[in-house]
């Protein structure tokens, strides 16, 4: 269905003529950017259309409605206009600026700017919800097995050595913050003064090094740009805390290389997410297997 010919059951767009344009990115969503110019005030937001495949990533567009007011308020997010879970709508503000690509990252600048970022909505309302990466990556292991998706020869074969890192990781618990928990470089928005982040399809309260660890990976940080990002979200980050920020990396990497493997077998689409998927659980494998791996587990756990 074109989710355009719904935008007129929009309580803000009712009666009003309008421009549509659709905005790069989104894989579990459309995102079409709506002006007017018929009416004071006039509107510029994004209408971020769900696909209905929700379930099997485990989204819960609920959540991410409150969450993404939340961050809002934190002064980080979009501000949020109108929901309409009945059309699978959820309608924000526009923000000005740049999505980042990786090699952005390699500006101090861009850098310390995404930093703060990530400080102020950690600093921010508790989000609806908790995300714990290791109960979604048995959730998706369980879809996995259930739907008879395809799943890499080799991927069980590290579920000690994860067992291991989520031993370690507790033994020195933190504060959970509220967090997007997918913030990739397209989710970072970037005027050359300020950065926003937007998409939170998946956020809830963590760990606040898993967003830093998942974004070093989601952005193939290299690990001098790694312990840099440690920096300048700590500003004199401690060996636990760097360690636990690699840690939560591998987190990342296996746990959303299932997410992967779902994406590709439940929404075809023009993207090798088998592909993607895979190289995440090389990565993470890799570093199982590290001569360094148990020093780190043992730095994360005397942090």
């Amino acid at each position: 269905m074109d989710p355009t010919s719904d935008l007129d059951r929009l309580a803000i767009l009712a009666g009003r003529s309008w421009q549509v344009a659709e905005l790069p990115g989104g894989l579990t969503n459309r995102n079409l950017r709506v002006t007017t110019d018929d009416g004071d005030p006039r509107l510029d937001v994004v209408v971020r259309c769900s696909s209905n495949d929700a379930g099997l990533l485990g989204i819960d567009r609920d959540a991410e409605h409150q969450n993404s007011r939340r961050a809002a308020e934190a002064g980080v997010g979009a501000p949020v206009v109108e929901y309409r879970p009945d059309l699978r709508m959820l309608v924000i503000g526009f923000l000005e600026g740049r999505a980042l690509a990786n090699a952005d990252f390699a500006d101090a600048g861009v850098l310390s700017r995404a930093a703060e970022a990530c400080r102020r909505l950690h600093a921010g309302p508790r989000f609806v919800g908790d995300f714990d990466m290791f109960a979604r990556q048995a959730a998706y292991r369980t879809t996995i097995r259930e739907q008879g998706f395809r799943l890499p020869a080799g991927y069980d074969d590290h579920a000690s050595a994860w067992e291991d890192v989520r031993r370690a990781l507790a033994a020195a618990p933190r504060p959970t913050v509220p967090c997007n928990n997918d913030l990739l470089a397209a989710n970072f928005l970037d005027d050359g003064a300020r950065t926003w982040l937007i998409d939170y399809e998946y956020s809830g309260n963590n760990d606040a090094c898993f967003e830093l660890g998942n974004t070093s990976t989601e952005c193939d940080f290299t690990p001098e740009q790694t312990e840099a990002w440690a920096e300048a979200y700590f500003g004199a980050p401690t060996r636990a805390d760097l360690a636990r920020v690699r840690v939560q990396a591998l987190c990342s990497e296996y746990g959303w290389a299932l997410w992967g493997f779902i994406q590709a077998a439940s929404s075809p689409m023009d993207f090798d997410f088998y592909g993607w998927g895979m190289e995440r659980f090389e990565k993470a494998a890799r570093t199982f297997v590290d001569p360094g791996f148990r020093g780190l587990l043992d730095d994360v756990s005397r942090g």
